[in-house]
């Protein structure tokens, strides 16, 4: 069985690479079906509804998350179409998923982040993260040439979803990014680890952090929450939403339009009766 479940999951690796999915949607999607195989046990080359079914429901009151289990249903279907080939649909409905709003921190408090960081690198980094709106994968794997600037801009390359798209670059940073930059090649990274390379997402996502934990937001923000900032305070100051669409890199309007919930001024001006 053991020897099968190896097979099987090659099979959907080597299906995921002709596809040009990216290394982390490849190790998510093997990651869910080698726990559903697991669940399985036998036949699991079988389309078997009951399965998937129970084994959705034993992640449910497991606490696993509606979006991870809309995940896993995607990446098992996945493996019946296009792997094993079936023809039959696999009828069964995503969960509903939570609507959380975002974590988004005042202009205010992004100041305060940034200056608990004294690494000159680590706080222009964080700088534009937010400045770009860009994620924390985007930021470690920025190049010297992805950067233009005489032009103000960034050209983000295979971004999520395989999709480059150009945000825009604050002029307040130009003299400091130029500053780090300069004697590096086209093709070397900007925030280059210490020991040669990229940095680790790990160690962006802990710098962000560690300068959190030196203030007093309570808030449960993340790296993550520069961008949902980014977003939000271009709104609040006018932005058209298809333009933040567009900087942001998201396929879909409607997953914008979440920040309009957050950053709706009327609604902020509104004093409570208390």
């Amino acid at each position: 069985m053991e020897n099968n479940i190896q097979t099987q999951l090659s099979l959907i690796e080597r299906e995921l690479r002709i596809r040009g999915l990216s290394p982390r949607t490849r190790k998510s999607y093997l990651g869910y079906l080698q726990r559903y195989f697991d669940f399985k046990k036998n036949d699991i080359e079988k389309s078997d509804v009951e399965s998937i079914k129970n084994y959705l429901e034993k992640s449910e009151k497991n606490g696993v998350s509606a979006q991870v289990r809309n995940l896993t249903l995607n990446a098992i279907k996945f493996y019946y179409y296009s792997v094993v080939g079936i023809k039959n649909k696999i009828n069964i409905k995503s969960a509903k998923k939570q609507a959380k709003l975002p974590i988004v921190l005042s202009r205010d408090e992004i100041n305060l982040i940034l200056e608990c960081v004294i690494n000159f690198k680590h706080k222009l980094m964080l700088s534009l993260a937010y400045g770009s709106g860009l994620r924390v994968s985007e930021v470690v794997n920025l190049k010297v040439a992805d950067i233009d600037l005489d032009e103000l801009t960034i050209h983000i390359k295979l971004a999520k979803g395989q999709k480059d798209r150009i945000s825009v670059l604050p002029e307040k940073l130009v003299g400091k990014i130029n500053s780090l930059i300069t004697g590096k090649d086209n093709n070397e990274y900007v925030f280059a680890s210490e020991r040669g390379g990229k940095l680790t997402t790990r160690t962006a996502q802990a710098v962000f952090e560690n300068a959190l934990k030196k203030t007093d937001i309570k808030k449960p923000a993340t790296f993550h929450s520069l961008r949902h900032s980014f977003a939000t305070h271009l709104l609040e100051n006018g932005v058209d939403v298809r333009y933040v669409q567009e900087l942001l890199g998201h396929q879909n309007i409607r997953t914008t339009q979440i920040y309009t919930h957050v950053t709706n001024l009327m609604i902020k001006n509104i004093k409570s009766p208390l």
